[in-house]
This record gives structure tokens, C-alpha cells and sequence, in this order.
């Protein structure tokens, strides 16, 4: 290749938007090289041999650009002829004295003004860059070395301590100017920008210089892949901005806003604790523990914080999710000395930049040192949690070393998030002391929630009501009754609050006495009706709150032998019935007045009703929705109710389901809510007989029961349930003068039945060593666990209990011989 052709060639590539003409000395066109025919209008070779003043408007710029002194080559900006007539081409023009060159004396390029304008705000752009401090300009080449960069920034330029060495970033890597936590994963983005030519657009990461490496630093990183117009890696070129202050603050205000709005949300210490912790870590610590006293925890009203007062480990939290086993466990129960006392009651965040000096001072004190050095911590911070003038508690804060050490700044800021914290958790405990008040007082008043019987599965939900005195008067039982029967109640009082509460246990203890008698529940409402006319009269005239005269009552007994239910109500609205086999409506129950009101009957009902039937009892606010057809709260309790039958949904969950609309906007009421899902006793379980009023048949009856009692593989009864029976069957015949009836149900206990038409109650005493009778119901109740009496319809029925697992019989000091043949 000529001389002439090789630096045509590397011009060509310089021109690439232009024209790169050779001149001889003359200023005649000896070559060519680029796209001639946009600025000339022909292609270069025909210009060969052409007066280079002949392309230009104005003659005089050739002068003018050969006479230029003091330099080698200049441009000027002008137009070029036009061979078509045409409008001239504006160009800009650069003159290279080649001086001396082989076969030429000029080497001329024409751009044309627009890719002129462009390179010359490129150029304006680089040297504005590169000549300013305000934005960080930085070149990295393919090894990550730094080649060029603009005037550094005071914290780089300072360079390292006095002592430190000699130091020039130019040609340094990352590792050698930020510390290792830092450059390594700002030197992984490069590379990947290098190798992918994905650009790296306001990347914010923390960048401490490894001669500050205390100094907190963090900058706006931007990164574009450099390569050459062939393709190839050039390097890396990095824009950067110290955001530090402005990343801090923001950092900061978020920090304490999410501590304002995040925080008192619960009213539960525990979540507001680890709440507290979770929102320190990792953001602002690598870990952190929070520590409350047993007051707090109590809910009771702190006290003076004294020394040894314990402390409970309430909530912990670790940046990579592991709590060291070295410091005190979540649980735990911690007294601290004098010296952590002491800063606990000046309530002023109190850290240790380093704790290498603490660890030795610490060696031989294993309690301080499991409260204060974890692993691998190299900062640690006590924030004293205070509200309203008392101590509740303190907050551990850990930072390792790959952090910067805890901050004059840092312990204000944790002063203003634990006084946000203190507050809530306070808040918190207040709540729970009344809370547990309240709680105290309704599981006094209120059975299980959730029992289990033979005759029924049952599921009682109270709601309080959305006012400040949440204790209201709606209220529900659920007794037990000889003979595998169970009674349901539900109840309200008028009112709210603990005098709404102690009128609602007044009549509670009243149903349940009641309840014992073993009335019919048109009966029982009578005597509560009685009942709460004298507690009426007995009030004082100006407690107005929680009155019982005007309280509702509905009673409803089950026996799950004959599947009948027989209820009564005292102005309260009837259940809703969801049959096993579909279908759902409200029980035909016409109320009766509320008692103490009126003195007008309660009319039973009676119903027949299977195993899987579904009752729901209301009361409360929850009762005075579902008194109207319209609400579309009742809907949805029967069709609740309706699918809880059909697919034998646990009552719990089946609660939750029909309270769920209630909830989402709570009345001022409180609410009651009793679900009960119906069981049958087996008919194998149960075996009846009628005798004649005839004493031959005493040894039939015991014939009977016998081979019933054989047939439940309960032979080590027999000899009891014989003289049970023996007894109650001959005073049935010798008193009563009827048939006798005579039942056995098989249930968790033995239930030995027998009835007769007399109205007359037995009554147990002790017989005297010369009488001659009196002893049977004391021998009855003597190989019984329960037994007692009740009123029927057609007479009496006195009933036993026995357990299946058998009882020793220990008749005493009794000389009895007893004949049972």
C-alpha cells in the first residue's frame, strides 16, 4: 500500500460523517477518500486535478487557511459550490500541513456544519466534565482500572492519614480505594455493564473510602459500557453523586415514619415489641432485642424501676435470621445490676463505638457479658424505653463491623423512635389491665366456650360491644341433665358495663339453681319471672343499669333418647333450626313477655328434631338483627347455618362464618351467639320395660336388667344396678300403686330410670339400728355416683348414675343382709 493510500485510510476513518480530500502545494485535488457526492454533488475522482478554490463560496478562506500562523492545521466554517445549481453546502473545514509528506501538500476534511455542531458539543461536553468536581466522572478501562477521571472529591483527594504512604488513585482498583464490603459488589456491577452492555442507571449503594472506612458514604452510581467503533471493550465509563446527606435524612425520615405509623396499630405489647424490633433490623442494627418489665407484661402500673428488677426477653431480631446462642434467649428472664439500672432510669440512648475494650473488661462476668456481647458485634447501643415517667423496658441494639459504629446521630434518632415505641407499648398495657379486667369478669359468668355432651356439640361466641364498656349483659349456658338431657340458655339484660354483668350473673346462677329442680322450661321461666320481681323490688331507685326486670331469657331442654326439644321464652326471639336434611327457618316460637313484665304464661313448643340438626341461639345485638325477616343479616345466618348442618363444618369455624358481616362494622351491643349440633343416644344404648304394680315382679325387673347389663359386657354392675333397682321398683309398687316404668341408657355413665303417676318425692335419711325400714335410698345413694328426681307429666321419675369403670360399695358400719333372690 503507497504512502498515500495509508494516510487517506486512517483520515477515511476520522471523516466517517465527511470527506477527507489530499491537496498538493498548489491546492490542487490529487486524492479522495469518503462519500463525496452530499457535499460535492459528484464523486471525488472526477475533482481530480480541480483548484480547491473553485469548491468554495468565498475565495479568500483558502488564504486564510494557509496563512494561519503558529499552527499546523486549523478550520474555518464556510459554503461549497454546487454542480446542479443547487443551494451551497455549509461545512466545516479542518487544513492538515502535511509538510514535506510524499506527493502531497495539504490534507483537507469536510464535515458537514450539523456533524461539525455535534463533534463540537461532544468535545464542549467532555472538557465541561472533566474539568468540574461537581458530578464524578470516572473511566474505567477493561480491568476495572481507573484511567481518567475529573478532579476528585475532598474526601478521595485528602488521600490517607499523614504517615500513610504515598497515594494516587490513577490506575487504582476499587479494592484499593473503597473498603472491601463496598467494592466488591460496586466492581461486580461493572464488570456485568462491561460484559453485557446493560447500562447501570441511579444505582444508590454505599461507597466508604478504605482511608474513612468510618465514615458513612454513599453515592448514585451510573455506568455505560465504552467501546470502539469496531466493537470492541473500551472500558467502563462511571458517573457518580455523593447522595450521603440526602440519602441519610431520607433514610431517617423513613425510619420514623414507619415507626409512627406502624407502631400502636395492636393493642398488643408482644406485636408492638417485635414490631419494634423488626423495624430496627435490619435497617438501622444487625440486631436487636427488646426487654420489658414484669409490670408491663402484667398489665399492672409500673413502679419505680429499682436494681435486680427482672426483665422479660419479649421479642429479638437478627439481620440474617439467627439469634445468637451466646446472648439471652427470647423467654428469658434478665436482672440487670446497678450501672445498666442507672441508665435505664435516665431514659438517654447510651452506646459503645467499640466494644474490644468491653470484651476484656466483660471476661470473667458471664451474666453482663450474655446481656451485652454478641458475636461478631463490634457497636452496641441500650435504648431505655420510658412513657410517661415510668421505666418499661430497654431496647439492645447491635451493629458488626461491617457496619459503621453507632452515632451521637444514630442514638437520637433511636431516642425519637423508642419514644414512639414506649408510648405504644404503654397504650398497649393499659389496655390490657382493662381488658383482662373484663375478661376476668365474663369467664366468671360465662361457661366453656366449646362442650361436648352426649346429647350435643356446642360452640358459644361473645362479642363485646364497640363502645369504651365493652361488658354488656348478653349471655348463654349450656347445663347439663339427668338422663343424657341438656338444656340450652341464652339470655340479655339491659345495659352495659359491670352492673349489666352482675345482674347478668345473677341470672345465670338463678337458671342454673333452677335448672337443678329439673322443671319444664315454661316451669323454669315462671319461677325466673318470680324471681326477678323480688330482685326488683330489692334494688335501689336509682340503678337504672343493668336492671334485671326487663331481661330476656329462652330455655330449651333436648333429649337426644326420645329426639324431642322442648323450649320456652321469656321475650328473647326463637332459634334458627337448619335441619340435617336442607331447609332452614326460624323456630315457631311465640315469646312470652320479658320477665318481670307481665305475669301472662310462656307457652312451650315442642319439637322433633334429629341427629345432625343445627341450632342457632342469639342475643344481644346479634338477637335484634335477626328479629326482622328483612335483614339481610338473617339470611345469611340461615344460609351459614344451612350449609354447617349439611357438611358437618366444626362450630367454631361455622361461628366465625355467620359473625363475619357483624364484625365488619360492630355494634355498640354486645353479642351472643350459641351454636349446638344435635346427637341422638342409640337405640341399641337403651332398653325400657313396663311392669305391673305387682311385687312378684321385683325379681323380674332385676331378671331383666341383668341380661341387659350382660349384653354391654357390664357384668361387674350387675349386682349394684340389682339392688338399685330392687329398691326403687318395690317403693314404686308400694307406693304408687301403677305401672312401673323401668329404663337403662348405656351412655358414659349407667343411667338406671324409674317411673311411676305418684307426685310424691322420696327423701333420703338415716334409718336408726331398731327400725325395721328407711334404708333403701340411702343404700341407693350409697352405690351411686349421682341420683336424684324430677316432675313429669304423668308423675315422677327417679333416676341414678353410675360409673362404668365401677365404684367399691362401702356400706359403713351397716349390718345389712341383703336378699336379692
Amino acid at each position: 500500500m503507497s504512502a498515500e493510500s495509508h494516510i487517506l485510510g486512517a483520515a477515511c476513518a476520522v471523516a466517517a460523517d465527511g470527506i477527507v480530500l489530499m491537496l498538493d502545494a498548489r491546492g490542487l485535488i490529487t486524492a479522495s477518500a469518503g462519500e463525496a457526492e452530499t457535499l460535492l454533488g459528484i464523486p471525488a475522482t472526477r475533482r481530480r486535478g480541480t483548484d480547491i478554490r473553485a469548491l468554495l463560496t468565498d475565495p479568500h478562506v483558502w488564504q486564510a487557511l494557509t496563512t494561519a500562523s503558529a499552527a499546523t492545521s486549523c478550520c474555518v466554517r464556510t459554503k461549497l459550490n454546487s454542480t446542479d445549481g443547487a443551494e451551497s453546502v455549509a461545512v466545516r473545514i479542518d487544513l492538515l500541513d502535511l509538510d514535506g509528506g510524499p506527493g502531497a501538500g495539504y490534507l483537507l476534511r469536510l464535515l458537514p456544519a450539523g456533524v461539525a455542531d455535534e463533534l463540537e458539543d461532544d468535545d464542549a461536553l467532555l472538557r465541561a466534565m472533566f474539568t468540574q468536581s461537581g458530578l464524578g466522572l470516572v473511566i474505567h478501562d477493561s480491568d476495572m482500572r481507573l484511567t481518567r477521571m475529573n478532579p476528585l472529591p475532598l474526601d478521595l483527594a485528602a488521600g490517607p492519614p499523614p504517615g500513610a504512604g504515598a497515594f494516587d488513585p490513577q490506575g487504582a482498583r476499587l479494592s484499593e480505594l473503597l473498603v472491601p464490603e463496598d467494592a466488591r459488589p460496586l466492581e461486580a456491577q461493572l464488570r456485568r455493564v462491561a460484559d453485557t452492555g446493560v447500562p447501570l442507571i441511579d444505582d444508590v449503594r454505599s461507597a466508604r473510602l478504605a482511608h474513612l472506612p468510618d465514615r458513612e458514604r454513599t453515592v448514585k452510581v451510573t455506568a455505560l459500557r465504552m467501546q470502539a467503533a469496531d466493537g470492541t471493550l473500551r472500558g467502563v465509563a462511571v458517573t457518580y453523586t455523593d447522595v450521603t446527606e440526602e440519602e441519610r435524612s431520607r433514610w431517617r425520615s423513613a425510619l420514623v415514619a414507619g415507626a409512627s405509623s406502624r407502631l400502636g396499630r395492636s393493642l398488643d405489647i408482644g406485636n408492638n415489641a417485635q414490631l419494634l424490633a423488626e423495624l430496627l433490623v435490619p435497617e438501622f442494627a444487625d440486631l436487636a432485642a427488646v426487654d420489658l418489665t414484669e409490670s408491663v407484661l402484667g398489665g399492672t402500673e409500673p413502679s419505680d424501676f429499682l436494681t435486680g428488677a427482672p426483665l422479660r426477653r419479649l421479642a429479638v431480631a437478627a439481620a440474617d435470621g439467627e439469634w445468637p446462642c451466646e446472648l439471652y434467649p427470647l423467654g428469658a428472664t434478665i436482672r440487670i445490676q446497678d450501672i445498666e439500672s442507672e441508665h435505664l432510669r435516665r431514659g438517654a440512648a447510651v452506646f459503645a463505638v467499640d466494644l474490644r475494650d468491653m470484651r476484656s473488661r466483660l471476661a470473667g462476668d458471664a451474666e453482663r457479658s450474655r446481656l451485652v456481647l454478641a458475636p461478631g458485634a463490634a457497636s452496641f447501643m441500650v435504648l431505655p424505653l420510658h412513657a410517661r415517667g415510668h421505666v418499661l423496658g430497654a431496647v439492645g441494639l447491635w451493629r458488626t463491623a461491617e457496619r459503621a459504629p453507632f452515632t451521637r446521630d444514630d442514638a437520637l434518632l433511636a431516642e425519637d423512635i423508642g419514644s414512639r415505641a414506649a408510648l405504644a407499648i404503654d397504650n398497649a398495657r393499659r389496655y390490657l389491665r382493662e381488658r383482662r379486667m373484663a375478661e376476668t369478669l365474663q369467664r366468671s359468668l360465662l361457661p366453656r366456650p366449646v362442650m361436648e355432651v352426649t346429647a350435643a356439640e356446642t360452640a358459644g361466641i361473645y362479642v363485646p360491644g364497640s363502645t369504651a364498656e365493652r361488658t354488656g349483659g348478653s349471655w348463654f349456658d349450656v347445663i347439663t341433665l339427668p338422663s343424657t338431657r341438656v338444656a340450652f340458655v341464652v339470655g340479655c339484660v339491659t345495659g352495659h358495663g359491670l352492673n349489666a354483668a352482675a345482674a347478668m350473673g345473677r341470672l345465670r346462677t338463678a337458671v342454673r339453681t333452677l335448672a337443678d329442680l329439673d322443671p319444664a322450661p315454661e316451669e323454669l321461666l315462671t319461677h325466673l319471672d318470680d324471681l326477678v320481681v323480688r330482685l326488683e323490688d330489692d334494688q335501689k331507685p336509682d340503678d337504672v343499669d343493668g336492671a334485671v326486670r326487663g331481661a330476656s331469657c329462652l330455655y330449651a331442654v333436648y333429649d337426644p333418647v326420645a329426639g324431642r326439644c322442648l323450649m320456652a321464652s321469656a321475650g328473647h326471639p326463637a332459634p334458627v333450626l337448619a335441619p340435617v336434611d336442607g331447609g332452614t327457618d326460624v323456630v315457631k316460637l311465640a315469646p312470652g313477655p320479658a320477665l318481670g313484665t307481665g305475669g301472662a304464661p310462656f307457652e312451650p313448643v315442642e319439637l322433633e328434631l334429629a341427629a345432625g340438626d343445627l341450632l342457632a341461639f342469639t342475643a344481644g345485638a346479634l338477637a335484634e338483627r335477626t328479629r326482622s325477616e328483612s335483614d339481610p343479616l338473617l339470611g345469611h345466618l340461615r344460609e351459614t347455618a344451612q350449609s354447617g348442618a349439611r357438611d358437618g363444618r366444626p362450630l367454631t369455624e361455622l361461628g366465625r362464618g355467620i359473625l363475619a358481616p357483624l364484625l365488619a362494622d360492630p355494634p355498640e351491643d354486645d353479642s351472643t351467639l350459641l351454636l349446638a349440633r344435635l346427637r341422638a343416644v342409640a337405640e341399641e344404648s337403651v332398653a325400657s320395660w313396663e311392669f305391673p304394680a305387682d311385687p312378684s315382679i321385683v325379681s323380674e325387673s332385676r331378671a331383666a336388667v341383668s341380661r341387659q347389663l350382660a349384653r354391654w359386657d357390664l357384668d361387674h354392675l350387675v349386682f349394684s344396678t340389682e339392688l338399685i333397682v330392687s329398691e326403687l321398683v318395690t317403693n314404686a309398687i308400694r307406693y304408687a300403686g301403677a305401672p312401673v316404668g323401668l329404663r337403662l341408657i348405656k351412655d358414659n355413665r349407667l343411667i338406671c330410670e324409674v317411673s311411676d303417676p305418684s307426685q310424691t318425692q322420696p327423701h333420703l335419711r338415716r334409718a336408726q339400728l331398731t327400725d325395721e325400714g328407711g334404708r333403701g335410698l340411702f343404700l341407693v345413694a350409697q352405690v351411686t355416683h349421682r341420683w336424684g328426681s324430677r316432675y313429669t307429666g304423668t308423675g315422677k321419675t327417679i333416676w341414678t348414675e353410675q360409673l362404668l369403670e365401677g365404684m367399691e360399695l362401702d356400706f359403713g358400719d351397716l349390718d345389712l343382709d341383703v336378699d336379692l333372690t
